[in-house]
């Protein structure tokens, strides 16, 4: 896949990981240049304005592998929220990156841990924040 797809994200989350970014050492992670891309390509707009499709940090995300229909329900968040359950994702992997301002429906290549690409869909976002008023988390 060659086109990224057009990605939206919040003021506030916008705000929060450049602050999150620039107290980071420059390699302290390897997706950090392309987390810094995807936040210049991004349209960002109020936290009101964000469409009720798209994931924003703290959004719970149903995603669907294509090759083996396998799904995945993951909550992308910031790296003092991430714990041991298995189900968040960090903003600083290639994956929480990746889903970082996609719509439902988006369908994106991340890396696997071995080696290779995964084309995974969008499929549900199960929870966002601003779709439930949620402006100032």
């Amino acid at each position: 896949m060659n086109t990224k797809p057009k990605i939206v994200i919040s003021s506030l989350d916008a705000e929060r990981l450049e602050k999150l970014l620039e107290s980071l050492p420059h390699n302290a992670f390897p997706g950090k240049d392309a987390l810094e891309a995807e936040l210049a390509r991004a349209d960002v707009v109020e936290p009101e304005d964000i469409p009720a499709n798209v994931v924003t940090m703290n959004s719970t995300v149903r995603f669907q592998v294509e090759s083996s229909k396998e799904e995945f329900t993951l909550t992308l968040v910031y790296p003092k929220d991430l714990d041991s359950s298995g189900s968040k994702i960090s903003i600083l992997a290639p994956v929480g990156s990746a889903l970082l301002g996609l719509s439902q429906g988006d369908t994106i290549e991340w890396p696997k841990p071995g080696g290779g690409l995964l084309h995974v869909r969008i499929e549900e976002i199960t929870y966002q924040p601003e779709r439930s008023g949620v402006f100032h988390r």
